[in-house]
């Protein structure tokens, strides 16, 4: 097995950061909350290192979140950050105050020792930037420990423990906005923990493989394909695990882009050989739909529709015993709060929620320890089309959700569909398709008026959204020349009967969503 890291989690936003920052170097990682680490769960994971997150609370309180003590006495080597640096000296004997002096942003720390977490990335001496936010800090280190870097709002701003091989720092080294923070994590993973960095998705596939074949033995397993890179690639691995045993359903609601219901019908079924029941639902949810217009209620028309739809479909499959679903590591975490309380909900989302409840089956879900970045690095190695496993992100309700303010029409979405499609073959030919996070086309609630010819005309209008992201949590619009806007905005008014404006939308996320609803 290959070494792991563990991270507890005390509710920073920016938690997932630090696994994908260690998985990148090659190490597993997985994220923890940390009133669920006990004894038992350090024993099974059997980590390498333990890295304490950082948090909203403050290690002053009387009931501050904290490590299980077993943590510290395992004999691995433990890194704090931000909070998770507070509440280590706390608990191991120094002291947090409230500051006068809060850190938040970019700021510089001075490098006053040479410790194993800066060999080879920062020098005695040096000013180095990073990420703050903090409005507490270290007043007293622990005993053990040495200050092997300061700065103006934190005089404790890396700590050192050479002998236990502890460490701990104020500032946040997974953000992009420490320069240097991925190789200081690094450090501590490979130089500290003396991990190998051999996790590789060639293995991990190989691993899963086994997994799913323990797991499903000789049963039926159903798999929801939206088309999607997520249920692709997991009826990919499946299907080269079990073979015929696996029958993916492909339930089209008529919401999907130009040509795509064609390609993964193409794609799976004359291509991978994959069993495939292709059921084509789109009156059934234009319908369903009628006048509808507010989001959350689409929104839940179409996943109950599309939940009746699917399972209809896979009770004709007999002896299915288990249901194939696309989880991503992100959900997972997120489904279990660093409080064990509710998160606020921002839109709910579309998936086959419910169904293995409904319908007696069990789950298998081969990507629930993957990032999104990961999953595409694994429909690579498991041979999909460059082109397909590339593709940017696009929302469970489709074009549903493009066509805000107004009751959806399969006209409307054949419009919006033409338009999208050009504006995507453009940013293609502009060799900007893996440059852009996510580009899409919108039909926006309104009909301006224009001239085409010695025509007047009264039409829609379409706005552009085009983003780039790690994530999808946060996320700024994508900066093209005008040249290139202005292209495709009179391909599209030129071609697209129905439009005669076009907007390009530079709001970023906050405040704004990726898309408009």
């Amino acid at each position: 097995m290959s070494d792991r890291i563990l991270i507890i989690d005390f509710g920073s936003q920016v938690t997932q950061l630090i696994a994908r920052r260690v998985r990148e170097s090659g190490v597993y990682s997985e994220v923890h909350p940390f009133h669920t680490v006990d004894e038992a769960l350090l024993e099974n994971f059997a980590p390498k290192g333990i890295i304490l997150s950082g948090g909203p609370a403050s290690a002053t309180w009387t009931e501050a979140p904290r490590p299980i003590e077993k943590v510290y006495q395992l004999g691995i080597p433990v890194l704090g950050i931000c909070y998770g640096q507070q509440i280590m000296m706390q608990q191991l004997g120094g002291r947090v105050d409230t500051s006068d002096h809060q850190e938040f942003g970019r700021a510089y720390v001075d490098v006053q020792e040479d410790c194993a977490l800066f060999h080879g990335v920062w020098d005695v001496g040096a000013k180095e930037q990073v990420w703050m936010s903090h409005g507490d800090r270290v007043g007293k280190i622990a005993d053990g420990f040495r200050v092997v870097a300061t700065s103006e709002g934190a005089p404790c701003a890396a700590v050192a423990d050479d002998s236990r091989h502890f460490y701990a720092v104020q500032f946040h080294p997974e953000v992009v906005h420490t320069p240097h923070g991925t190789q200081l994590l690094e450090n501590f993973t490979h130089r500290v923990c003396g991990c190998s960095g051999d996790w590789t998705m060639a293995a991990f596939k190989e691993q899963e493989i086994a997994k799913v074949r323990e797991q499903v033995g000789d049963g039926k397993v159903i798999c929801g394909l939206s088309g999607g890179v997520d249920s692709s690639v997991v009826a990919v691995l499946l299907h080269e695990a079990i073979g015929d045993q696996l029958t993916c359903v492909f339930v089209d609601t008529g919401f999907m882009r130009m040509g795509e219901a064609e390609e993964v019908v193409s794609l799976f079924k004359d291509h991978y050989n994959i069993p495939l029941i292709h059921k084509d639902a789109s009156e059934m949810f234009f319908e369903a739909l009628g006048d509808e217009t507010d989001p959350e209620k689409k929104r839940k028309i179409i996943g109950g529709l599309f939940i009746d739809v699917f399972q209809e479909e896979a009770d004709k499959i007999n002896d299915a015993r288990f249901l194939a679903q696309g989880t991503l590591y992100p959900d997972v975490i997120e489904s279990v709060s660093f409080t064990g309380g509710p998160s606020v909900t921002i839109k709910s989302h579309h998936n086959v929620g419910g169904l293995p409840e409904r319908m007696n089956l069990k789950l298998v879900e081969p990507l629930r320890e993957l990032f999104k970045d990961e999953v595409r690095a694994l429909g690579r190695e498991l041979g999909l089309p460059a082109s397909f496993v590339g593709r940017h992100p696009f929302p469970g309700p489709g074009l549903a959700i493009r066509i805000p303010g107004q009751a959806l029409t399969r006209e409307k979405c054949d419009i919006l569909r033409k338009a999208d499609a050009i504006y995507l073959e453009e940013i293609r030919n502009a060799g900007l398709y893996d440059a852009i996070w996510q580009a899409f086309a919108v039909l926006l609630p309104v009909q301006t008026v224009g001239v085409m010819g010695d025509a007047r005309t009264y039409e829609f209008v379409c706005a552009l959204r085009a983003v780039n992201s790690t994530d999808g949590m946060t996320a700024d619009y994508y900066h093209y020349d005008h040249e290139f806007l202005s292209r495709v905005s009179n391909r599209i008014i030129n071609e697209v009967r129905g439009i005669n404006r076009v907007v390009y939308d530079c709001t970023s996320k906050p405040p704004g969503t990726i898309e408009w609803e």
